[in-house]
């Protein structure tokens, strides 16, 4: 008698990528945005397809222990395949692979938060922003008091064996370095440094992926750094000092290539040069500042000062707000969750963290959900990696101890101002069955129940596959342009000029143009019915965000309220009066006249659009004509990898 032999999981992903057409979106956006970002090289030397990486992320939760069931598998990878969720972005890289055995939770989280009260808080800074983590940092009075005063210092770089330090080439040699200049301020000592070892801008990494920054981003960095220490020389560093110091860390970071450096810097309420910090019409404002978005501590709002609302007249960039109180208080809105550790959000401003904790997130694409029971089957499938994950072993010790104490999840909704009211109806009965499913789950396998669960993040990057609207935004307009930062090296630029997109060098703050990076221009249009931000009041805006918070994020909702100079009156009545109950944080910038060159969004009249679709050259497959990718080299770490 003879037994049918089990399908592998390449074998049953396979079957069901002939089953399911994945509906990439916008013009091609999806699958391009995919091949730039989450499709690694296999080892004959080709670049993953879609089912390639579904394979991938089902082996790893094998490999990180998530205790799926074989159907439980087969469901999951169906989901995946149809993009109605999807694991983190930075799972969707690094799932399966060696890196997590290597780096552990690492891998896997993506976002941090920091309270900077010491020269090894900067450095932990530097270190997650080196292997593509974002971090929110708080730099309050309070928080900073314990940096000690500066002495100064001179720091040479001298291209010689005899140097004081010679900087290895890794991430590590990166840090110790930074740690040897910034004790050397704090000390008065003179320091000298060499790079002779650090390989050139460009080159390929391959542990995480991505190429190198190169010694002449590094000595710049330091160069300037050194310079914004000097300057204090004899006093403490003030917030904008810390400020300054983290930006320019994000700024080497990201040189050469398309890595992003996320952070949010987080002040006190009454800090008028912090609020100053971004008044890029003062026109002595240091580019570096916009490695950062920056976001004031308000749990009254009676608390805001003039200056706030100042920085909204097109002359500065308008902070953010975060009401800590009310994260520390509550989940979803009226129903309380104490979680007294909170110190700062995530870059974004999705999740409200405890010092040197992790994001852990997964993204549910609601347009495309087609029942309640799917919505609810798509989120204890994804549930179930993220707990897996947040088991893990972290490589900071202050990190593993913080994320195995809290169990914080952040499993997002997408697309929410694109689905219908009938999509939007389930979200009550999914958030209550994942609860549930939290409560039994961990009582199985034998750890806490997570703190929080949910959140709604911008999902900027994720939304582009399947072509959804970004978290609670509303589509940009009914037509527009979308832009997307690709590094000078990558060779998706080569793909994206033969299939006819536009292609030019990224243009910085100071005008000049950016030879490290390139901007694609794609065409999208909207799907009918789908919210459009342009013909929303910041207003209805706030409120989507509040119904979100209401019903599906325990955690924080991410948002970027587009606003015209018009409706400020209306925003600052409705925050008066619902504030400190309903919002924990949000953020603003004008729908037009924002100060930003070559925007993420631009709008477009249809007229344009179809002339931009007719243009190109839809006969050539993405994914058969990129080849072999050159980001995949050894794997010694000179820069960073994407925060994904």
């Amino acid at each position: 008698m003879s037994s049918k032999t089990p399908e592998t999981i390449e074998q049953m992903v396979t079957r069901l990528a002939t089953e399911i057409e994945t509906p990439w979106g916008f013009a091609g956006i999806g699958e391009i945005v995919y091949a730039r970002t989450y499709a690694r090289t296999k080892e004959d030397g080709t670049r993953e397809s879609w089912p390639d990486t579904v394979a991938r992320v089902i082996a790893g939760t094998r490999q990180i222990n998530a205790r799926l069931t074989s159907a439980e598998e087969e469901r999951l990878a169906g989901h995946l395949l149809a993009l109605r969720g999807s694991v983190s972005g930075r799972a969707l890289w690094q799932l399966g692979t060696p890196m997590i055995e290597r780096f552990g939770q690492d891998s896997l989280l993506n976002c941090y938060a920091l309270n900077i009260g010491s020269v090894d808080d900067i450095i932990w800074l530097m270190g997650r922003l080196m292997v593509g983590g974002g971090v929110g940092f708080s730099i309050e009075r309070e928080v900073i008091h314990d940096l000690p005063k500066v002495k100064g210092a001179k720091v040479v770089h001298e291209p010689r064996s005899d140097a004081d330090y010679i900087v290895p080439d890794s991430r590590e040699g990166w840090c110790e370095l930074m740690r040897q200049v910034l004790n050397a301020a704090f000390d008065g000592r003179d320091f000298t440094y060499s790079t002779q070892l650090v390989r050139p801008a460009g080159a390929p990494l391959k542990t995480f992926g991505g190429t190198a920054s190169g010694a002449t981003a590094l000595i710049a960095g330091i160069e300037d750094i050194t310079a914004v220490l000097n300057a204090r020389a004899g006093n403490k560093l003030r917030p904008t000092d810390v400020i300054d110091i983290c930006n320019i860390i994000g700024r080497l970071v990201v040189a050469g290539s398309a890595r992003r450096s996320a952070q949010i810097a987080i002040g006190d309420v009454d800090d008028l040069r912090f609020l100053k910090a971004k008044r890029w019409a003062d026109g002595n404002i240091p580019a570096w500042r916009a490695n950062s978005n920056n976001t004031i501590v308000v749990n009254d709002f009676d608390e805001l000062p003039a200056q706030f609302w100042a920085n909204f007249d097109g002359s500065a960039e308008p902070y953010g707000l975060f009401n800590r109180k009310l994260a520390r208080t509550a989940g979803r809105l009226g129903e309380r969750k104490n979680d007294p550790t909170v110190v700062v959000t995530n870059p974004c401003g999705e999740i409200s963290l405890s010092h040197r904790e992790a994001c852990n997130l997964a993204t549910i694409f609601l347009p495309n959900i087609e029942s309640a029971e799917q919505l609810i089957d798509v989120s204890t499938l994804l549930y179930k990696v993220q707990k897996a994950t947040a088991l893990l072993p972290h490589p900071d010790a202050s990190t593993q101890a913080i994320v195995h104490k809290n169990m914080r999840l952040g499993q997002s909704l997408t697309g929410i101002l694109q689905a219908s009211d009938e999509q939007r109806g389930w979200v009550d009965a999914a958030y209550a069955a994942l609860v549930a499913t939290d409560e039994a789950w961990s009582r199985e396998i034998g750890v806490k129940p997570s703190i929080k669960l949910t959140a709604v993040q911008p999902s900027g990057t994720l939304s582009l596959l399947p072509g959804v609207t970004p978290g609670v935004h509303g589509a940009y307009a009914p037509y527009y342009i979308r832009r997307v930062r690709f590094g000078a090296h990558d060779p998706l630029v080569e793909v994206c000029r033969a299939k006819g997109y536009p292609v030019a060098y990224d243009i910085g703050l100071d005008g000049r143009e950016d030879h490290s990076r390139f901007v694609v221009e794609f065409p999208a249009k909207a799907p009918a019915g789908t919210r459009i931000a342009g013909e929303m009041s910041a207003i209805e805006q706030i409120e989507t965000v509040v119904w979100a918070q209401r019903h599906w994020a325990d955690n924080m909702v991410s948002v970027t309220v587009t606003y015209r100079d018009e409706e400020l009156p209306a925003i600052k009545a409705w925050l008066a009066e619902h504030y400190d109950r309903e919002i924990k944080s949000v953020s603003f910038l004008r729908y037009s006249e924002h100060g930003f060159i070559m925007a993420p969004y631009e709008p477009i009249d249809e007229a344009e659009y179809d002339r931009r679709v007719a243009a190109l050259k839809h006969d050539l497959p993405a994914m058969e004509i990129i080849g072999v990718s050159d980001i995949d080299g050894d794997d010694c770490i000179g820069g960073a990898c994407p925060v994904r």
